[in-house]
């Protein structure tokens, strides 16, 4: 594949104590194909053995025929979202998308199928989608399959979608960098920031007639046990919040009434 035309795509894995989860996910960035990646690792001051991991997986690379590009930074941070926000402003990549510790890209060509579906050349660089998205599957500890994620991508994404919740799991949603710097995720939120976020970038590729690129791939393997799912009540009511700030407080009211009767209905 000729890399020229193809644009640059930042990988950011934001870590803090995650040794026992972050080596699959450097393996699964090591092992893709497409060859212009910046893998670019945001930790804050771990205390366990993850920064050895790290200087490993930099050695490792250095030995590859064709290493692929990887910055870190680790230095103390506010949180998940303020360590997110630095990845968005240090990225290199015209692309960005987010694998945490413990997430893996869905196979070691996830990057190369996306990229290749795009006739780059023919395009603007302005006029490149606003954003890249796709499928998830939900995976355990170790990695094993459980199922596809309930809620789907739809066919047309819009920011309006997202009134019936998070449609595209934020590890499978890539953003144009440059647009992402001129929405960083709000530090109000504590739990729901990526929701808010990716409907404000939306919003940004609507105002500017960019597209939303639909790949029809599973893009990402999703460890479960997130810091959403950890907190799923207070997540709830943040959600709430900016559901209500996007879309109205009765619509916001009347979507939560029915994720609750969904709930029951599926007990």
């Amino acid at each position: 594949m000729n890399q020229d035309p193809y644009p640059s795509i930042t990988v950011a894995t934001v870590t803090y104590n995650a040794a026992q989860t972050l080596p699959r996910t450097l393996k699964s960035v090591a092992a893709q194909t497409y060859p212009n990646i910046e893998h670019l690792i945001v930790d804050g001051c771990s205390k366990d053995n993850t920064m050895e991991l790290v200087h490993q997986y930099v050695e490792q690379n250095t030995r590859e025929a064709v290493p692929h590009q990887i910055n870190l930074i680790n230095e103390p941070d506010k949180g998940l979202y303020d360590a997110m926000n630095k990845a968005i402003l240090a990225a290199e990549g015209e692309y960005i998308c987010f694998l945490n510790a413990g997430d893996c890209f869905h196979s070691p060509d996830t990057l190369k199928q996306l990229m290749e579906q795009i006739k780059w050349e023919q395009m603007e660089h302005d006029r490149r989608p606003a954003v890249l998205y796709g499928e998830t599957d939900l995976v355990d500890a170790e990695g094993h399959f459980i199922r596809h994620r309930r809620l789907q991508a739809p066919r047309k994404l819009s920011f309006r979608s997202f009134l019936q919740g998070m449609l595209v799991c934020h590890q499978s949603f890539y953003v144009r960098t440059d647009l992402a710097r001129e929405e960083l995720y709000d530090m109000r939120y504590r739990f729901s920031a990526d929701y808010d976020w990716c409907i404000r970038i939306m919003k940004k590729a609507r105002s500017r007639r960019l597209a939303l690129h639909n790949s029809n791939l599973i893009l990402t393997d999703y460890l479960s046990e997130g810091l959403t799912t950890q907190n799923h009540r207070k997540s709830l009511m943040e959600r709430l919040r900016i559901m209500a700030r996007h879309f109205g407080w009765p619509a916001a009211i009347g979507q939560h009434l029915w994720f609750v009767v969904r709930s029951v209905l599926k007990k």
